[in-house]
């Protein structure tokens, strides 16, 4: 039988149960939230400082499904600045980034100005506040799921990233849930 969960992955968190570390050097990882089955693996990543919506399973068939360039992921993403037009429209026809060392150019996708501030968790590390400038949210929904993308995408256009929270992979959604919090399901619905 599969297993299947959501998660709602917190800062701070690594995307994975074991390191090879030695010693752990104090790493959090999933296994910490909670007493997954043999064989739990992450269905792609975030990384220790992005947090939101991660999906876990013991079914290597729907992972590489959800982590194939077909699924959306969408994230709410806290930028440095108030954005601008013109650089939601770059994010959109995708911009020139660097993976491994070479140059990539992302997919297009769809980003748009989020009109009203999202509602999460605190932050285990606080975010810098406003008197240091404005920040603006930003939703981008984007197939692919690149190293850090989302974070290069927002500095290439201009607007560091501050805060990165995915909130849906297909139609599989963070909602209400905790920072922390562990649903199991009876299968992933993308």
């Amino acid at each position: 039988m599969q297993s299947y969960f959501k998660i709602y992955k917190p800062y701070g968190y690594l995307s994975q149960f074991i390191t090879n570390e030695k010693p752990r050097k104090k790493k959090k990882l999933l296994g910490d939230l909670y007493d997954f089955p043999e064989g739990t693996m992450a269905v792609g990543r975030l990384d220790q400082d992005s947090e939101g919506l991660l999906l876990l399973t013991t079914n290597g068939k729907a992972s590489a499904t959800i982590t194939g360039n077909k699924v959306e992921k969408e994230y709410y993403v806290q930028v440095d600045g108030e954005i601008t037009e013109a650089a939601i429209e770059q994010l959109c026809k995708g911009v020139e980034i660097s993976i491994n060392g070479k140059n990539y150019q992302s997919l297009p996708c769809k980003a748009f100005k989020l009109e009203q501030r999202p509602v999460f968790p605190p932050r285990a590390k606080k975010i810098r506040d406003e008197r240091h400038g404005p920040t603006t949210w930003v939703s981008i929904i984007l197939t692919e799921g690149k190293f850090r993308q989302v974070k290069k995408m927002t500095a290439a256009v201009g607007f560091p990233t501050l805060r990165l929270v995915r909130i849906r992979v297909g139609n599989e959604k963070l909602s209400n849930m905790d920072a922390g919090q562990v649903i199991e399901l009876d299968q992933f619905d993308y």
